[in-house]
C-alpha cells in the first residue's frame, strides 16, 4: 500500500524521496525490517495471548530427553510468522504483481489450513488433528489454483536463455547495468511456456510440453495439465515436509530461513535481464518483485526464531509448518526452479524420506514375519538422533550446517552449468 501510494506521489507531485519506493531493494530492506520487528516486538504478545487462551502443546511421552518440559508451551505460533510476512508484504510490495498475488493467496490459504488443524488438536482435543485427507485436499487444491493461474495469466510469462536464442526470433531490449551504461541484450520474445530450468546443464530447459506426444492445442492442453500435476506434486510433498521437520526448537524456522534466502536471490536473478543474460537462466519479467516477499518471509522465520530457539517459548505449530512449506514450494514453481528442490530442500525431503521407510520397513516386516521392525530408532531422523543420546542443540545446530551447505550447493548451480 505504502509503495503505490509513493508512486502515485512521485509520479504525480514528484515528492522527494517517494521516488526510492520504485527500488526493489530498498522495499525489499524495509520488509525484512518491519517483519523482524513485528516477530519480535509483537511476538511476545501473541504468546502472551497463547497462554491466557491456554493454547499450549499436548506432548505425548515418547521417551526423549527434554520431551516432557515443553508440554504446556504454547504452539499455534505461526500466528507470528504469518502476521511478521503478510504486512510488510501489504505495505511494500507491488499488489498488482501476479507473483505477489500467488504468494499471498498461498500463505493465507495454507496458514488456514494448518490453523484449522491446530484448532482440532487444542480446542476439540483430538490429536489426530485434521483429518489427512483432508489436509491432501487443501494443498492439491492450491496446487491446482497456482497451476492453473500459471497457465491462463497474460503476466504470467518467461523468456529462453540468451545461449538458445539462435533457434528462435529474438527481441532487441536496451537496459542500464550497474555501472548505468547503456547495454543491448537480444533476448527471445516473453512468451507462455511449461519450461523448468534444469540444473547443472548448460543451455537445457525442461519443457514439460515435450513430454506430451501429442501435436496441436490438445498437446499443449496435456502439457499445462501435466504441469499442474508437478506443482501439486511439488507444493504437498514440501508442505509435509516441512510439517514434519518442525520437531525440535529452532529446527524448521532456521532450516526454512536459509531457503528463503536462496529463493530470495534466484528470484531477483531471474527478474533481471541483465543478470539472467549473464548467467544464461531464464528471464521471468516480473518476477524479481518476489525478492520483497521472500525478504519479508527469513525476516518473519528470524523474528520468529527469537521465541522458538531452545528452550522454545513458542511452537509454530501446522499453522506455520504448512504455510512455510507451502510458500517455498510455490515460490520455486513461480520462478520456475522447482527441479532444485531436491538439493535444496534436502532436508525436509531426508525428513520425510525417513518417515515413509519406517512406516514402509515396518509394516512389509510385520506382514512377513509378523513382527514390525524398525531402520531408525524413530522417525522422523531428527528423532532418531534424539534416541541415540545427541543434545537437541546439537541436532538443530548441525541440520542448520547441512542446510548452509545444500543452500550454497544450490547458487553454485548457477555456474556449474
Amino acid at each position: 500500500m505504502i509503495y503505490h501510494i509513493a508512486e502515485y506521489l512521485d509520479r504525480t507531485i514528484d515528492l522527494p524521496g517517494a521516488g526510492m519506493f520504485n527500488y526493489i531493494s530498498f522495499r525489499s530492506a524495509l520488509a525484512i525490517v518491519v517483519s523482524l520487528l513485528i516477530g519480535m516486538v509483537f511476538g511476545k504478545y501473541i504468546i502472551r495471548l497463547l497462554q491466557r487462551r491456554q493454547i499450549g502443546e499436548e506432548v505425548r511421552n515418547l521417551g526423549l530427553e527434554g520431551q516432557l518440559q515443553k508440554r504446556g508451551t504454547p504452539t499455534m505460533g505461526g500466528l507470528i510468522i504469518l502476521a511478521a510476512i503478510l504486512v510488510p508484504v501489504l505495505l511494500f510490495a507491488d499488489l498488482t504483481n501476479i507473483y505477489v498475488q500467488l504468494m499471498l493467496a498461498t500463505t493465507v490459504w495454507l496458514g488456514l489450513l494448518g490453523f484449522l488443524d491446530d484448532y482440532i488438536k487444542v480446542f476439540r482435543k483430538r490429536k489426530e488433528g485434521l483429518n489427512g485427507r483432508f489436509k491432501i485436499l487443501g494443498q492439491v487444491s492450491l496446487g491446482i489454483i497456482v497451476g492453473t493461474t500459471m497457465w491462463i495469466s497474460p503476466q504470467i510469462v518467461s523468456r529462453e536463455p540468451a545461449a538458445v536464442r539462435q533457434q528462435n526470433e529474438v527481441e532487441r531490449v536496451v537496459a542500464n547495468d550497474l555501472g548505468n551504461r547503456r547495454t543491448v541484450l537480444y533476448l527471445t520474445p516473453p512468451e507462455k511456456s511449461t519450461d523448468t530450468t534444469v540444473p547443472f546443464f548448460k543451455n537445457r530447459t525442461l519443457d514439460y510440453r515435450n513430454l506430451i506426444p501429442i501435436e496441436g492445442k490438445w498437446g499443449d492442453t496435456l502439457g499445462w495439465l501435466l504441469y499442474i500435476l508437478v506443482a501439486t506434486f511439488v507444493i504437498t510433498l514440501v508442505s509435509n515436509g516441512a510439517n514434519l521437520t518442525d520437531g525440535l526448537d529452532g529446527l524448521a524456522a532456521g532450516v526454512s530461513a536459509a531457503i528463503g534466502v536462496v529463493l530470495g536471490i534466484l528470484a531477483y536473478l531471474s527478474g533481471n535481464v541483465i543478470y539472467s543474460e549473464y548467467l544464461s537462466i531464464m528471464n521471468i519479467p516480473g518476477s524479481g518483485e518476489l525478492l520483497v516477499f521472500a525478504a519479508a518471509f527469513v525476516g518473519a522465520l528470524l523474528g520468529f526464531l527469537w521465541y522458538n530457539s531452545f528452550p522454545a517459548q513458542v511452537f509454530m505449530g501446522d499453522t506455520g509448518s504448512l504455510a512455510v512449506g507451502g510458500i517455498i514450494a510455490v515460490f520455486a514453481l513461480l520462478i520456475r526452479k522447482e527441479l532444485l528442490l531436491p538439493i535444496l530442500c534436502g532436508v525436509f525431503i531426508v525428513e520425510s524420506c525417513s518417515v515413509i521407510i519406517q512406516v514402509f520397513w515396518f509394516k512389509y516386516t510385520k506382514h512377513r514375519y509378523g513382527e514390525g521392525r524398525r531402520v531408525f530408532l524413530m522417525a522422523p531422523l531428527h528423532h532418531h538422533y534424539q534416541k541415540k543420546g545427541y543434545f537437541e542443540v546439537k541436532i538443530v545446530t548441525r541440520f542448520w550446517i547441512v542446510q548452509l551447505l545444500l543452500a550454497a550447493i544450490t547458487l553454485m548451480t548457477l555456474k556449474i552449468r
